[in-house]
This record gives C-alpha cells, sequence and structure tokens, in this order.
C-alpha cells in the first residue's frame, strides 16, 4: 500500500480568500479521479476549540458526527467530499495536551519548547489519517506572517523534509486585485505573500490566484519569474457564481492535473457530470420562494452557513430557487413589527442559538408564524422557543421560560445536568466551564409513527447531530401537549424531547438537533425540502388568492 501523500494549503495576504473551498475543491477533485482522501484543518488560535468563538466574529460553529465543535470550513469539507471523518485541531488543542502530559511527567523533566515538542504533535496529527487514504490535505488557518501560525507552517516545513519532495506539496491562495484606475491586475502582494513563506524556509509548488478576471500568459510568466516556480504552477482562482461551481473551475483552470504531475500518479479522468448538473439546476430554477431565516447572529455573514446551504441543496431538489432574507430578531420588538418583517416570506426558519438577547423578538416571530400558519422550522435554540412560545400562548402558564433565561418563571425548558449516551451516564457540573461539555454530535432518536417527523423521513430510527446545554423540561410535559404541540421524536438514550410539531398548521416543527449539518448538495436534507415543499405551497394559494 502506498503512504499517503501531503498537501499543504496556505494563505498569503488577507483572509477570507478561500482556502477552505479551495481545499475542500481539491478533495473533491481527487476523489473524482478515484483516489482517497482525508482533510483536516490546522487554526492557529489559541481556544481549545470552536464551541465558545461568537459566530458573529468567526462564523458558526461546525458539529462533526464525532462530537467536535469545529471551524465551518470543515462544514466545506464534508459537503464538498461526502467525507464525515475530517480532522480540525487549534494550537490551544495541542498545548492542552503537551501541558497536560508535562504536569504528568511524561516528558521526564525535558523542557517543553516549540521545537521540537510542538512541530512534533503538529505533524503527529497530520499524519493521523485513516487507513488506505491516498491523500491528505490539510489546511492551515490564518495567512502567513500571522505569529500564532509559525509552529504549524514550520512543522509544515519540517514534514517536506521528512518525507521527500514527491510525497508533500505545497499550495499557496493569494489575491490578484485589479486597480480600475490604471486597468491592471497588480502582483505585487503575491510576490510579498511569496517571500513572506520563503522567509520561514517554504518555497510553494503551485500558487492559486484569486481574481476577479482571466490571467493573461503575462500575468502568470511574471508571477513565475518572482516566486521562483513554473508559470504552469499559477493557477488562476476565479471569483465563482457559487462555491459549488469551485471545483468545475479549478479542473478546467487545470490544477489538479498539475497535482497529478507533481506526484507522478496516474488516474482516471474524473467524472463532474453530476457537478456539472447541480450547476445547471441551481443556476436554471423555475421556481422561487421567500425564507425568513429570524436569527440573534444575522450581522454574521457566515453564522448560519450551513442552514443557509441546507436551503440551497434542497431547493436545487425542488426546482427552486431561495431567496433568504435575514431579519435580525432585536427589531421585532412588537407583533406589529413581526407582522411587517415576516408577512411576505414563503416559509420561517429560526436556527440555533445561545443566551437571552433577542429571546422575545424571537418569540414574537413564531408567534406570528404559527397564526399567520406560514411553515415555520425551529432548529435547537428555535425549538426551544417554539414550546415557550405556544405554552405561554396556549396555556395559563404565561410565565413559561427557559432557566437559560432567568431564574424566575415557569422553566419549560431547564438545563440538563445529566443524560445517556448509549450506555454511559454524561453530567454536567457548573464549575466544569463552557468549552466541549454540551451533549454533542450523533445521537439516535426514535420517531413517533404517525407524526409529520415520521411521513418524512419515512423510518422509525434516525441519527443526527447536537449541541445544545438546554432540554425541553419534561415536568411540564402535560402542558405542552395542552397547548397543541405533539411530540414528534424522542432520544433513544434517555427520555428527552427531540422534535415537536403541531397539527393545526400545515407544516410546524421544531428540532432538537441541528440537521443543516448533514444536508449534501447531492442528498439534501428531508426536512429542509420538505420544508420548502409547504413554502411553495404557501406561495402558490397565496398566488390563487390574488387571481
Amino acid at each position: 500500500m502506498n503512504a499517503p501523500s501531503v498537501i499543504f494549503v496556505i494563505g498569503g495576504v488577507m483572509s477570507s480568500l478561500g482556502k477552505g473551498i479551495a481545499t475542500a475543491s481539491l478533495g473533491a477533485l481527487l476523489k473524482a479521479r478515484g483516489f482517497s482522501v482525508w482533510l483536516l484543518k490546522l487554526d492557529p488560535y489559541l481556544n481549545v476549540d470552536a464551541g465558545t468563538l461568537s459566530p458573529t466574529q468567526h462564523g458558526e460553529t461546525f458539529v462533526t458526527l464525532q462530537g467536535k465543535e469545529t471551524d465551518l470550513d470543515l462544514g466545506h469539507y464534508e459537503r464538498f467530499t461526502g467525507n464525515t471523518n475530517s480532522g480540525w485541531y487549534s494550537s490551544g488543542t495541542l498545548y492542552q495536551e503537551l501541558i497536560s502530559k508535562e504536569r504528568q511527567g511524561k516528558f521526564q523533566g525535558k523542557t517543553l519548547q516549540i521545537i521540537p515538542h510542538v512541530t512534533e504533535a503538529i505533524k503527529e496529527k497530520i499524519l493521523s489519517c485513516p487507513p488506505g487514504t491516498d491523500f491528505i490535505l490539510c489546511e492551515i488557518g490564518g495567512t502567513v506572517g500571522d505569529i500564532e501560525g509559525l509552529s504549524f507552517l514550520e512543522a509544515a516545513r519540517q514534514l517536506k523534509g521528512d518525507l521527500g519532495p514527491k510525497r508533500c506539496l505545497f499550495i499557496h491562495l493569494s489575491w490578484i486585485p485589479y486597480l480600475k484606475q490604471v486597468a491592471e491586475l497588480k502582483t505585487k502582494l503575491v510576490q510579498h505573500s511569496v517571500m513572506a513563506l520563503q522567509r520561514v524556509g517554504i518555497q510553494p509548488d503551485i500558487i492559486l490566484c484569486r481574481s476577479d478576471r482571466h490571467l493573461s500568459t503575462t500575468i502568470k510568466q511574471k508571477i513565475a519569474l518572482f516566486c521562483n516556480i513554473s508559470h504552469r504552477h499559477v493557477i488562476e482562482a476565479l471569483d465563482a457564481p457559487m462555491i459549488y461551481a469551485v471545483p468545475l473551475l479549478y479542473h478546467q483552470a487545470g490544477l489538479d492535473g498539475v497535482v497529478m504531475e507533481y506526484f507522478e500518479r496516474d488516474s482516471i479522468s474524473p467524472d463532474l457530470s453530476a457537478w456539472n448538473t447541480l450547476i445547471h439546476t441551481m443556476q436554471s430554477c423555475q421556481k422561487k420562494v421567500k425564507i425568513g431565516l429570524l436569527g440573534k447572529y444575522t450581522k454574521g455573514s457566515d453564522a448560519y452557513k450551513s442552514v443557509e446551504e441546507a436551503l440551497h441543496h434542497a431547493g436545487a431538489h425542488q426546482d427552486t430557487s431561495v431567496e433568504i432574507y435575514m431579519i435580525d430578531a432585536e427589531h421585532l420588538n412588537s407583533e406589529k413589527q413581526a407582522k411587517i418583517m415576516l408577512e411576505e416570506c414563503d416559509g420561517i426558519i429560526i436556527p440555533g442559538g445561545f443566551g437571552s438577547r433577542a429571546s422575545e423578538g424571537l418569540i414574537r416571530g413564531i408567534h406570528y408564524g404559527r397564526k399567520a400558519k406560514i411553515p415555520t422550522f425551529g432548529i435547537c435554540f428555535g425549538m426551544q422557543l417554539m414550546v415557550i412560545e405556544s405554552v405561554r400562548y396556549e396555556t395559563s402558564l404565561q410565565n413559561a421560560t427557559s432557566s437559560e433565561f432567568e431564574d424566575s418563571g415557569t422553566p419549560v425548558v431547564a438545563m440538563m445536568f445529566q443524560w445517556m449516551e448509549g450506555n454511559v451516564l454524561r453530567t454536567y457540573q457548573k464549575s466544569q466551564g463552557m468549552g466541549g461539555t454540551m451533549r454533542l454530535g450523533a445521537q439516535p432518536c426514535t420517531l413517533t409513527e404517525g407524526s409529520l417527523a415520521y411521513r418524512i423521513y419515512g423510518t422509525k430510527e434516525i441519527i443526527e447531530r447536537h449541541r445544545h446545554r438546554y432540554e425541553i423540561n419534561n415536568l411540564y410535559l402535560d402542558e405542552i401537549q395542552r397547548s397543541g404541540l405533539k411530540i414528534g421524536g424522542w432520544s433513544c438514550h434517555h427520555p428527552l424531547i427531540e422534535m415537536i410539531e403541531r397539527q393545526d398548521h400545515p407544516w410546524y416543527i421544531g428540532v432538537q438537533f441541528h440537521p443543516e449539518f448533514a444536508s449534501r448538495p447531492f442528498a439534501p436534507h428531508p426536512l429542509f425540502v420538505d420544508f420548502l415543499r409547504a413554502a411553495q405551497e404557501l406561495q402558490q394559494k397565496r398566488i390563487g388568492n390574488i387571481l
């Protein structure tokens, strides 16, 4: 069996150029050529995981099947390649592990240092791929020159020396801006970012040039001259109309072909027909629906990334273009305002979140969606607020609330201090802190026969990913059901409510888990597909009423 080859993707000039999409796209192209790939990301920041990072600053926290709280780029890895075992490590993760070993005396009195101890730990993580892997694709977060990323770059430099040039390749993603004043593409930025990379001992083998227009042969030759590579290894990374077009653009630009030549690998020609069909479908949808995404992190463009992508996946499956209307729940300060903001939506989705801020605005939006019979989909925090709204308005418990918000009131949603995962009893105490202490990862759920959820999934038992610390309080189960809510699903391991729905509403479902993490462009999640079906029905009903 051949040892895996390692491909590093390193960014320059600035963040947000698309290293994650580039890594995911190359992974998709290599899989299309018949190779097995393993993708991982190394993030330089000192947080132990992404679970405590603000979504408005760093985007959503993506949860893996195994229960790791990671960077949102792992969502791209899964959506583009179908792999569910991607790796993710931060500087904080590595330092915590090493310091723990030092405290236990496992270094036998040695001085713990960046080199060799941290760099050796990084190399060990990079090479810890599943058996049978052909290519390891490793994205290094941040940009070259960031002080906190130096240990990762040093480990990458060492690894090329350990493995040899034909088993390790460096891709550098940089930016080629176009100056309108002189009508020219400028290459100086990429030259300087490559020089910064060379100063830490890394010579890029391929340069991906992010640009809004094609690069001429002259531009490629200029970059190649100053960056010490072949001009054939200067690959344009054009702005794409949608992220799922990027693998096709990279293939057309020759990226996967150059990678094959570098590693001297033979492969089948990639079959990208499914990607071509997907792009054509997304660009030629005949129908359109407007979905209100009612949240509290709407100022962050990537805070609900997986939800947005899941809607687009379902839209392609339904021949429907989904217009996502971001609504800041803090602006819903009255029922009248909720009506103004939501009445033109064909569907309302309330995604996950934490804390009391904007919760009353979210509840007003949920109340409007329920009374106006607009398809309403609550995810995690959204489901909890759906329960609070229903109990408040439909029972005598008008002070229904969550213990996450306040100590007073009736806690129909409460903190979970212990739960079962298989045969293991998990417990939580406030002294444990916040990070990594929630109910996380894949958990089984048994659906109620005769429920809408059962009809949508078409099966009795499902497995979905969780990320939450609060649960529906079973002490108030009678009041919850008296409010008109029906339990659509229960946890298999513990009497925890996983899904709720209403029979007096055309489509009203809340889920404690995060189905958006499991949606794929070629396999949209059934809940999102059926949610859009209901939104289309409402839209057609409205059109019929007008006519």
